[in-house]
């Protein structure tokens, strides 16, 4: 019957041509034992309906997988993908911070200097986000067509078989102990712009003037010279800062451990930070003058109260990540 012929062409079009013919002539030899005697036309329906759909019967004869990445590799391809993006992302947009400073003239105003940094960023991320997703899934079709194992049960993280050894090394995870690659990926986010704050705060930190939704800058609140002299202590407090978050990230969960090096990391920095507000000509003279002008105060009242305002703000902001470390740490 007609719609038998097009049943099996519709199945065998999607093999490989040097098996069409033994396919077909198996698979009409199936359907003519599954017919009763003299069939009409509802019964070729009903056999072909038990068949199935032509696209899965034509997989069921393929040697390889009608999918891009199974269910053998899926759960182990997100994994990476969730682990590798935000240490991507977070290093893209450190870059895009880097080479825009390098080639910065300091003449843009700052509204322009932010939605530019913003833009590129985001442009950035995208980019990075698109590169890690290709690879890897490159990387995994390739493993789903020459791995040979002939079932599609998931792999562990190892790339073995299941077992119910495995169970031994999974510990329970509270949501509230739980720490977010989003997490990680602000931590590595702050400390690049942290970074670039304090490299380039010549360009970035002072009085900006103007009107008309432009501003511009016109006076550097610190002395950039007399701040990067400190720049060895700043460099290894980034790398300490990112070696944390890279260890955030492995781990995935609030700990005791974890908690005691945040509060290390935490008090050496608010160290660091005080001893370079609190070193001799580190703000700016003609800044000084400015901001006591506009107050009408003295230069040294004002500087008194920047510097405390700033050094009260960094040991409460360290006191409370400290505090927010061993109470997730803690949590059950």
């Amino acid at each position: 019957m007609k719609l038998i012929e097009i049943y099996i062409h519709e199945v065998t079009r999607r093999l490989p041509e040097k098996n069409r013919e033994d396919i077909a002539l198996e698979l009409e030899s199936t359907i003519s034992d599954m017919l009763p005697d003299d069939p009409n036309q509802e019964d070729v329906k009903v056999v072909l309906e038990k068949l199935g759909n032509p696209v899965s019967l034509a997989n069921g004869y393929r040697d390889r997988p009608m999918y891009l990445i199974g269910p053998r590799y899926f759960d182990v391809y997100v994994t990476l993908i969730k682990m590798f993006f935000p240490i991507a992302a977070a290093v893209s947009f450190i870059i895009v911070i880097a080479q825009f400073f390098i080639g910065y003239s300091g003449n843009e105003a700052v509204m322009d200097v932010v939605l530019d940094l913003i833009g590129k960023g985001i442009s950035k991320v995208i980019e990075v986000g698109i590169q890690v997703f290709f690879w890897l899934t490159i990387v995994f079709a390739v493993l789903e067509r020459v791995d040979k194992g002939n079932d599609d049960q998931p792999l562990t993280s190892s790339l073995k078989k299941w077992t119910p050894d495995d169970l031994k090394n999974v510990t329970y995870l509270p949501k509230k102990k739980a720490i977010s690659n989003f997490e990680v990926f602000l931590c590595l986010l702050w400390t690049a712009i942290a970074a670039t704050v304090y490299f380039y705060a010549d360009h970035l930190i002072g009085v900006y003037e103007g009107g008309r939704g432009e501003l511009e800058f016109v006076i550097p609140a610190f002395n950039q010279e007399v701040l990067l002299r400190f720049w060895p202590i700043v460099v290894i407090m980034i790398a300490l800062e990112i070696a944390l978050s890279l260890y955030k990230l492995i781990k995935g969960r609030w700990t005791k451990r974890m908690a005691l090096y945040t509060t290390v990391l935490q008090l050496i920095e608010t160290i660091v930070v005080i001893v370079i507000l609190v070193t001799p000509n580190i703000l700016n003279a003609e800044f000084l003058s400015y901001m006591a002008d506009l107050f009408n105060i003295t230069n040294d009242q004002f500087k008194t109260w920047l510097l405390a305002g700033a050094i009260f703000l960094m040991i409460s902001g360290a006191a409370y990540n400290i505090f927010d470390a061993f109470r997730k740490a803690s949590k059950n």
